[in-house]
């Protein structure tokens, strides 16, 4: 849908007049509104709203990781998130889960499922985290030197 200066944070209906999302930019050569628009699926701002008036901030889940970017990762022809670092004190760190060496730059830690869920993005790895939600543990499929092998691990919020 178009979207011109001034209509972020409006609604984006469908043709029936339902709320489908909010839109919140566009990307234009021109500076008008030709070019491609951006919306939060109103999925995701019934989950959010709610949290944001009742707590003033939105829980993120996670497990006390940073990740390489998911385009290292398919550079290196990697099928999964390549673990950078592990966060001390963190779930994954009590989980034992390893990050990139900081000297040799060697990949350690691979995470390629949560639960039965392929993760070969970090949004994929997201959304399965937080379908399994904060104060639950994670079943993770982890690949290192050429293993495969399993680890619980805790999601906590990672917002606080």
């Amino acid at each position: 849908a178009a979207i011109n200066p001034g209509n972020s944070g409006g609604p984006l209906l469908d043709s029936a007049g339902r709320l489908i999302g909010v839109n919140t930019a566009i990307i234009s050569g021109t500076g008008t509104s030709v070019g491609i628009g951006f919306a939060v699926p109103v999925d995701i701002v019934n989950r959010v709203v709610p949290a944001l008036i009742r707590d003033g901030r939105v829980p993120r889940p996670g497990i006390g990781i940073t990740v390489a970017p998911d385009e290292l990762a398919a550079r290196l022809g990697v099928n999964g998130l390549v673990v950078a670092q592990v966060l001390p004190n963190s779930p994954a760190a009590r989980a034992g889960l390893h990050g990139l060496s900081p000297t040799t730059r060697q990949l350690a830690d691979i995470i390629t499922h949560v639960g039965d869920v392929p993760t070969p993005t970090l949004s994929a790895f997201a959304n399965a985290i937080e379908r399994t939600g904060i104060g639950n543990k994670a079943t993770l499929g982890v690949l290192r030197d050429g293993r495969t092998r399993t680890v619980q691990v805790d999601i906590i919020d990672v917002g606080r």
